[in-house]
């Protein structure tokens, strides 16, 4: 018997089982991979239901919204090997013979789930006005006041922000954008702020309130100009955030907020829309005649033909390309805050999820 051809054989058998035992214990990695992986997924798709959903608006399509409800990604890893010898009686029958033999097997199953948003509570939501003290929490998270104002309310105290309701066009009151931008600098100079106070029989109400020591001249001044714009009391140190479309007590900042079926449609009147779109009146008409310098700041959906090459997101519609520049950050942040804002008018939060059986590998 050649017991040379033996050995190796051994050796090979062994590296052979190591290499495969060495792949067995896979859990562990997997899951810096299959984190990260699954939310950039998870937040690119959110961006572009988001903003597909923003553009149906514009031409009068059924927004549809369908949530990620869950991702169980399961890893199966099966090896084998198998080794023999065998050698003749005689040599003349040709020396030993050696065999050796390999087999793995890798799956991977996962199972997500989707929820169609529909019904009835999820409807209220999205045409339920947003709450007041929730569009102040986000100035006072440090959203710029001018943008989230612009964004999310109708009107202040009864001076207008511009709007698009009823298919009718009206132009923001010049009193309205004067406030916000001195709301911004107000802001920004620290001179303005909101605290929650508990009532036990009416429950929280939110106040907005303006600081008055320690604050320069200048600021002072703005923050008078603030309250005769929109026609605040001189004097009063706190101001009560209401709901109402129409101006308040002599307390309060009435704000006629908008609900999230609104936001979307505000930002939709951003689009820009295809000329042959609006000539054959399949998109409804906005803003497009304005003056350049009307559209400063102003965030914008950019539309062609072709896909772009660099965009924050992008979707396709109607033959068309809709999308939102990298570099164009005022967008960007504005359908970050149009998410956020989605996530707080979430009007049912125990939403029965579908049964998911794992099967045991």
């Amino acid at each position: 018997m050649n017991r040379r051809a033996f050995f190796p054989a051994q050796g090979l058998v062994l590296a052979c089982g190591l290499i495969l035992t060495g792949c067995s214990h896979m859990g562990p990695g997997t899951v810096a991979t299959d984190r990260f992986d699954y939310s950039t997924a998870i937040a690119e798709s959110w961006k572009k239901q988001t903003l597909l959903n923003i553009v149906k608006l514009r031409y009068m399509d059924l927004p549809v919204f369908v949530d990620v409800a869950s991702v169980v990604s399961g890893y199966s890893m099966e090896t084998a090997v198998t080794a023999g010898k065998s050698w003749p009686q005689t040599d003349a029958m040709g020396g030993d013979v050696a065999s050796l033999g390999g087999s793995a097997r890798f799956t991977d199953r996962p199972t997500i789930t989707y929820v169609p948003m529909t019904g009835e509570k999820f409807l209220r939501g999205l045409i339920t006005p947003i709450e007041p003290k929730n569009i102040f929490f986000m100035l006072q998270a440090g959203y710029a006041a001018d943008f989230i104002l612009a964004l999310t309310v109708e009107s202040l105290n009864g001076v207008r922000n511009r709007s698009v309701a009823a298919g009718a066009m009206r132009e923001a009151d010049p009193d309205f954008i004067r406030a916000l931008e001195l709301l911004r600098e107000v802001q920004a100079a620290g001179a303005v702020g909101m605290r929650v106070e508990e009532n036990k029989d009416k429950g929280q109400t939110a106040v907005l309130f303006f600081r008055r020591d320690d604050v320069p001249e200048e600021i002072a001044a703005k923050s008078a100009e603030i309250r005769r714009l929109l026609k605040l009391p001189a004097n009063e140190p706190r101001l009560v955030l209401t709901y109402s479309p129409v101006r308040g007590g002599e307390n309060e900042l009435a704000v006629n907020s908008r609900s999230m079926l609104q936001i979307m449609g505000a930002f939709s009147t951003c689009l820009n829309v295809p000329e042959a779109h609006l000539k054959d009146h399949s998109a409804i008409p906005a803003f497009e005649n304005e003056a350049p310098e009307q559209r400063k700041g102003v965030v914008k959906i950019h539309s062609g033909k072709s896909k772009p090459v660099d965009a924050y997101t992008a979707v396709f519609y109607r033959d068309h390309w809709y999308w939102i520049e990298n570099g164009d950050w005022p967008t960007k942040r504005a359908l970050t805050a149009v998410m956020f804002f989605f996530t707080l008018s979430e009007a049912d939060n125990n939403v029965k999820l579908p049964l998911i059986t794992i099967p045991a590998q």
